[in-house]
């Protein structure tokens, strides 16, 4: 029997409010504690105080609940049980271009190696830049819509080949008929006024890598000679934000075992003028000293309930900012496709290397056994993408059952290689935390949909 109702109370100062997603429609119901009882007695299982109190309820009571609960069910939105078929599609959508495998950074805990990936420190040049792009108009079908990263190491240590290949892009996605947008992800050590400049004009996203409070910064990401950088790197993407305006960006941290209390790197990042940002859970081996291990996910789902008071008092407080996983739309969010696939590495999303190489994405760059193919020599192995073509919530059995599928989709397809040694198995300890942050962001939702219709 799968989950096909989840039921939780969310308490905000001191308020509780019985929350009823049912992840099939996407939809979440606000009901008393009565009514919260009867559903979750009809599709899951009450705790001993909850069936005490529902045993407590009369038969008139559960009778009308039921009637209301079977019309929600008429109507698909609640307690249906469907499976959503899933499209195979050889079109690609997005490329990750690691313009260089070098880094001016030196992050404890990179899954990069030093922004290697166990390869030489490459830096691509022109020719496999513009190869790369072709590759991506050849293999994109009648998809409108792609989308090139620039990635590392640090691509801004590689700039002119950026430049070069925006500029390209924009000539050969014109010439196709189609519309190419561009985003970098940048430490920011190079972000000097020249660059701020072209990235502002040139990135549809820039995202930008701070671990939020300067001590917790510090102690991970140094400069090549150990040096603290925190000040430049503050400095240079505070004056980024200022000319950034309305368009898209975000601060981008990692928090490991050494910060905890990551909720406090989060709210650090807002009051240092940041409205949009995230700070995702570090995911290394369980026998580094940084690793979030299982006896640690307490403290971190604690650490989201937390952040999420603080995020919606600040929010209606005058000192709004967005926080990625905080971040849900009922109402018109991802195609079932993407609920489906997720980020569809290996499928719609590749990654190509200095040296042309192409990949699953950039976290598999350098693996031995997933190179796909090369843009240089045209090659190109479809029995690796038919692999990660299958990879969809829909054959991950430890997803069956998990209210969260399709929010993310069953996590990060090279979290679940390297930490599970399994493409099909989430990686572990990263499901709890995931489905905090979901009950979390439907908490938040409901919070300020009812404040909203106060004002």
């Amino acid at each position: 029997m799968r989950l096909i109702t989840h039921s939780f109370p969310f308490t905000y100062k001191g308020e509780t409010f019985y929350l009823v997603y049912h992840p099939y429609s996407n939809s979440l119901h606000s009901v008393d504690r009565k009514a919260y009882l009867v559903i979750k007695n009809k599709y899951e299982e009450l705790s001993p105080q909850e069936l005490a109190d529902f045993s407590a309820l009369s038969d008139a009571e559960t009778k009308e609940i039921e009637s209301e609960i079977a019309e929600l069910e008429s109507q698909g939105l609640i307690g249906v049980d469907v499976t959503f078929p899933y499209k195979k599609s050889d079109v690609v959508k997005a490329l990750c271009l690691h313009v260089c495998h070098d880094c001016n950074l030196r992050c404890k805990y990179c899954f990069a190696k030093e922004g290697t990936y166990n390869t030489a420190r490459d830096y691509m040049t022109e020719e496999v830049a513009r190869a790369a792009i072709d590759f991506l108009i050849e293999k994109s079908g009648t998809r409108h819509n792609l989308e090139i990263d620039f990635f590392g190491g640090e691509p801004l240590m590689n700039m002119s080949v950026v430049k070069t290949a925006v500029e390209y892009g924009k000539t050969r996605a014109k010439e196709a008929g189609k519309e190419l947008s561009f985003t970098m992800t940048t430490n920011a050590v190079l972000l000097n006024d020249e660059n701020i400049e072209f990235l502002n004009r040139e990135m549809d996203n820039v995202v930008i890598s701070i671990d939020g409070r300067e001590e917790v910064h510090n102690r991970v990401r140094t400069t090549k000679s150990g040096a603290n950088a925190y000040g430049a790197i503050l400095s240079a993407a505070r004056k980024f934000r200022a000319v950034r305006g309305d368009k898209r960006y975000y601060i981008r941290g990692t928090f490991t075992a050494y910060n905890l209390d990551f909720a406090a790197d989060v709210l650090a990042l807002a009051d240092a003028g940041f409205d949009q940002i995230s700070v995702e859970p570090v995911v290394l081996p369980p026998d580094n000293p940084m690793a979030i291990t299982s006896d640690k996910v307490g403290t971190v789902l604690k650490e989201y309930d937390k952040l999420a008071e603080a995020y919606i008092d600040r929010r209606a407080n005058g000192k709004w900012f967005n926080f990625f996983h905080f971040m849900i739309d009922l109402e018109s969010g991802p195609c079932i496709m993407k609920r489906l696939s997720g980020c569809s590495a290996g499928c719609g999303y590749l990654a190509v290397s200095p040296i042309g190489d192409i990949y699953p994405c950039h976290q598999f760059v350098g693996e031995e056994g997933y190179r796909i193919g090369n843009v240089l020599d045209g090659s190109f192995d479809p029995s690796i993408r038919e692999t990660f073509s299958e990879i969809t919530v829909n054959n991950k059995a430890k997803c069956e059952n998990c209210f969260a599928k399709y929010y993310c989709s069953g996590g990060c397809v090279a979290a679940s290689h390297y930490y599970e040694k399994d493409l099909f198995t989430p990686y572990g300890a990263g499901c709890e935390m995931m489905k905090k942050r979901l009950e979390c962001s439907l908490g938040i939702y409901a919070v300020e949909k009812k404040y909203n219709e106060k004002r």
